[in-house]
């Protein structure tokens, strides 16, 4: 009868409480073109990076969507056929006849996704904010959210600020990457992290792709959000883009 008993105990507590391990990738691709070849694009090697990270999640900035200067390829579609991987495209802008955004990619079910447009206090090149729900194998949502923040200092905080209300009403766990344009020492990341958890102890700069002195590149973890870090670091591939990618490993606390 005891041994019965503890067996209920701990089938009770183990459904209560779990924990999922997610491994993440945040990559400003450059369309594509490796900063070193102006006229190549090479998708293939962006793809090679991805799976060697072998990450569960990818948020990537910098996407053409048939678009002349790379070779009219929808990089969304061709990314996530190179590597096996789910994908939701959201567009900051029409650009020629075609489109130019930021992808999400997944090895989980999306079973929801969201766009939303950035807010811009001063006339800027549009911005948004991509968000979507992914299945993961316990069965619990996870939602995601990437985002390529404005170069204007106004814009960037207004856009901080939106985030983080959308981000409070959130009841998932929620992780949100992206390139914010932003040093950890400025106003933007500061708003950020009062709805959001950054690292900062295995954390690196991410830009320029050679000698990198700027951190810009992040991934970040809603404070709703039960979690501990197990790896973060920037993978140091200088070839393909103009920035580092940065990944992460955590593990979300599920109940």
């Amino acid at each position: 009868m005891k041994t019965f008993f503890s067996t209920i105990v701990f089938c009770v507590f183990f459904v209560v409480l779990h924990a999922q391990s997610v491994r993440i990738l945040t990559y400003n691709i450059h369309h594509g073109n490796p900063p070193g070849h102006p006229n190549k694009i090479d998708l293939p090697r962006i793809a090679e990076v991805i799976k060697t990270a072998d990450a569960d999640v990818v948020g990537i900035q910098e996407v053409d969507v048939r678009v002349s200067r790379s070779q009219m390829v929808d990089q969304a579609k061709e990314l996530a056929s190179l590597t096996g991987m789910h994908y939701f495209f959201s567009k900051g802008i029409d650009l020629e006849e075609g489109e130019y955004g930021t992808l999400i990619l997944t090895k989980h079910k999306i079973v929801g996704n969201k766009h939303y447009d950035l807010p811009m206090v001063e006339k800027s090149e549009n911005r948004s904010l991509a968000v979507v729900d992914l299945e993961l194998p316990t069965g619990e949502i996870l939602s995601f959210a990437n985002t390529h923040l404005d170069l204007k200092a106004k814009n960037k905080v207004a856009q901080a600020n939106y985030i983080n209300e959308l981000g409070a009403r959130i009841e998932n766990p929620l992780i949100l990457v992206g390139d914010f344009n932003a040093k950890p020492s400025e106003e933007t990341i500061k708003i950020l992290e009062e709805q959001f958890v950054r690292n900062t102890t295995t954390n690196g700069p991410t830009h320029p792709n050679t000698g990198a002195k700027n951190e810009i590149d992040y991934i970040m973890v809603g404070k709703q959000t039960k979690f501990s870090w197990k790896t973060y670091n920037t993978i140091l591939e200088t070839y393909a883009s103009d920035h580092l990618p940065v990944f992460a490993e955590i593990e979300i606390t599920l109940q």
